[in-house]
């Protein structure tokens, strides 16, 4: 009995048994022709067994440098892309750096810095109010949801202010009611539906009670 101890160190198990040994009978093969050959089909069936790679880019790319670990980079075959060195494969990815948001300002996200960049850029006029509005109203929600409880306006103006560096102001507008007017009128209109609804189903029922009435008059 073979144990899994005695066999050749799986480099990407991840490609399994097959494909390993396969590789390795490559590398013992005389010629470079007949190495050539054979590493263009474990390449192929190295594709097939790993079908998700054909959706990235450069995927060949990737099978034949998979093909070189394998082969624990002792591979002589014509590659139509440079093999990489182990000292590649060892080098450590950059450290990513994550997006820095404004200091006690973190529970705004990143998308409300995003909108007063895109408020900044735009021309003086109606759709420019119009986005600043809509910000310092998502402000608040933000606000509100993040620190449970209630915030003035001129806090919210303060911190537009100071997250736009001074460059959007809406310290001359009294509040924020516009919005919570369109809020309240959509509310109305519910109300107003639901009620017309209501009234409907009433109307509905009156003409069953009006033939109770007449069958009751009719036994009598």
């Amino acid at each position: 009995m073979e144990y899994n101890t005695q066999k050749t160190q799986l480099h990407m198990p991840e490609y399994g048994r097959i494909i390993q040994q396969l590789v390795e009978r490559c590398k013992e093969l005389p010629t470079k022709e007949e190495r050539n050959e054979m590493a263009m089909a474990i390449i192929d069936f190295m594709g097939q067994r790993n079908p998700q790679l054909r959706d990235e880019e450069n995927y060949k790319h990737k099978l034949w440098d998979h093909l070189f670990i394998l082969a624990n980079h002792d591979l002589d075959v014509d590659s139509p892309y440079p093999f990489p060195t182990m000292e590649q494969l060892a080098e450590k990815p950059k450290r990513m750096e994550y997006p820095k948001l404004q200091g006690d300002f973190k529970f705004y996200g990143k998308s409300i810095l995003q909108l007063i960049e895109k408020a900044i850029e735009l021309e003086t006029g109606d759709e420019k109010e119009a986005l600043i509005e809509v910000i310092a109203n998502n402000m608040k929600k933000s606000y509100n949801v993040y620190n449970k409880e209630h915030v003035t306006d001129d806090v919210i103006f303060r911190h537009l202010k100071e997250l736009s560096e001074n460059r959007l102001d809406l310290t001359g507008i009294d509040s924020l009611e516009k919005s919570k007017i369109y809020y309240t009128s959509n509310n109305n209109n519910r109300n107003n539906n639901n009620n017309n609804r209501n009234s409907g189903n009433n109307n509905k029922n009156q003409p069953n009670k009006r033939r109770h009435n007449n069958n009751h008059k009719n036994r009598k």
